[in-house]
């Protein structure tokens, strides 16, 4: 079984460097160009099924992205991105230390919404999940950063040091065999 967790392409909140988590962000030009660029780099990866996030900007890419690959689509409430409270829509650069520190505090609802352990919940069931169903399957998940950061402490330790700087760039891949 091989899982690819793809992050979805650039929003105007990543052009204007803002905190977005289940705010509603949409694709730019470039992030349309990065989604079928996905499918196209994914064209040889023998993908079966598209699970993807409900955010707009995550079924964009992967609808994008299905172009090339023709595959089935579907949506999973779980790889919803973090829900970053009080901190969804702040420009990053007015907030980053707090944001940073405030993120590593793993049982704290950051900013009120949701904490590491409540979000590490529900995709580490999403992948359990994933795992017994689609168990000869080749799965892809389009969705966002917070969730990639997560999946890869599911796949791989993580010190406190690797969760904090582990980023995805838009429309980047990150694969794991099972």
């Amino acid at each position: 079984m091989k899982i690819i967790f793809a992050r979805h392409g650039q929003t105007d909140y990543n052009v204007e460097e803002r905190v977005c988590g289940i705010s509603r962000a949409v694709l730019t030009d470039v992030g349309k160009q990065q989604a079928r660029a996905l499918g196209e780099k994914l064209k040889e990866k023998d993908v079966d099924i598209i699970i993807c996030s409900p955010l707009q900007r995550a079924v964009d890419t992967a609808k994008l992205a299905n172009e090339t690959l023709n595959k089935e689509i579907i949506i999973d409430d779980r790889f919803t991105e973090w829900d970053y409270g009080s901190y969804e829509g702040i420009k990053l650069k007015d907030v980053f230390d707090e944001f940073q520190k405030a993120k590593l505090q793993f049982g704290v609802r950051l900013g009120g919404g949701e904490s590491v352990m409540e979000l590490s919940h529900r995709v580490f069931c999403a992948i359990d999940d994933i795992r017994k169903r689609y168990s000869d399957k080749t799965i892809l998940i389009v969705c966002h950063g917070g969730i990639c950061r997560v999946a890869k402490m599911y796949f791989e330790d993580m010190t406190m040091n690797d969760f904090e700087h582990f980023f995805m760039e838009n429309g980047e891949i990150i694969e794991y065999f099972l």
